[in-house]
């Protein structure tokens, strides 16, 4: 038994049981691949996938449960790996974090620019994505950190923390009829088009469950990722806009106007959230720190150990 064969059982998983797709991901071929898996399957005495032809389907009960020790066998051999560079680099090395576009545009920049200035050697790469995909790369060891307002609390595999909590906001062009109203309410917003987020996305569900609690029927003409679009639409005069609070730049915005609107919409909270087991180095504990100091390093090793 080696690691290219344990790293093949668990691509062959993730790349739905496509060998091509698994030499592609592993550089190797297709023959090689099944070469890997007859071998093993001939040590083990057991056969690890279910076959149709020279087709694989899935995998049998023994190799569903092989799977569960691969993940977590190749995990502490990147942990093996991290802990060496804490050790002998303790400065230099990558952090991948990853987050959706909204925490990526208004929640991080100047927690990045600190961290730079800290730790000028480290490559950090910032992935954008939407939480689904967060989570996913959390669990694949893809990222490091990963920082969303859906999905992450609800998976059992992660450790979730709180970073900050804030509110959905309303804006409008300049001279629209909504600015003169004193005592906004969500019968005013649905008098008009609007333009908002994807579900699933920056708090979407707080607004979709507001406007159902209030009997209300938005006409949403638009969904968009992110803030910047939105904006962008709402300036054209497609609709009224709803969007992060702390996406309104009153110096960068001024063809909008921001209605006070947070008692419309429940309050949302971002999370940080790390894979379980998932060795981080120092550098990456300085990160969260700076996101949120109360989020020290002895607060992230006991939650997650």
């Amino acid at each position: 038994m080696n690691f290219q064969q344990l790293r093949i059982i668990r691509e062959a998983a993730r790349c739905n049981f496509n060998l091509t797709e698994v030499g592609n991901v592993l550089f190797t071929s297709q023959s090689g691949v099944s070469k890997h898996i007859k071998d093993l399957e001939d040590e083990l005495g057991v056969a690890l996938f279910v076959r149709k032809g020279k087709r694989l389907l899935g995998l049998t009960e023994p190799g569903q449960e092989l799977l569960v020790i691969v993940e977590r066998m190749l995990l502490d051999a990147n942990n093996i790996k991290n802990l060496v560079e804490h050790y002998s680099q303790r400065d230099e090395g990558q952090l991948t974090v990853a987050a959706t576009h909204t925490q990526a545009r208004y929640a991080l920049p100047k927690v990045i620019t600190a961290f730079k200035r800290a730790f000028p050697k480290v490559h950090l790469k910032l992935h954008q994505a939407g939480p689904e995909e967060i989570i996913s790369l959390l669990l694949n060891g893809e990222a490091d950190i990963g920082v969303a307002t859906e999905g992450l609390p609800e998976e059992a595999r992660l450790e979730s923390f709180p970073y900050y909590s804030w509110h959905h906001a309303v804006i409008v062009p300049q001279g629209h009829p909504l600015i003169a109203c004193t005592a906004l309410n969500l019968s005013d917003l649905a008098a008009y088009p609007i333009v908002t987020y994807h579900e699933g996305l920056t708090g979407r569900a707080r607004i979709d469950q507001a406007f159902s609690a209030a009997g209300q029927q938005p006409d949403i003409v638009l969904s968009a990722l992110d803030a910047d679009v939105i904006k962008t639409y709402v300036e054209l005069g497609m609709g009224i806009g709803i969007i992060a609070s702390m996406a309104f730049n009153p110096a960068r915005d001024q063809d909008l106007a921001l209605l006070p609107s947070s008692h419309l919409f429940g309050g949302n909270t971002t999370y940080i959230a790390l894979r379980r087991g998932h060795y981080l180095r120092s550098f990456a504990y300085r990160f969260i720190e700076l996101c949120s100091p109360q989020l020290s390093e002895s607060v992230i090793r006991a939650a997650t150990a």
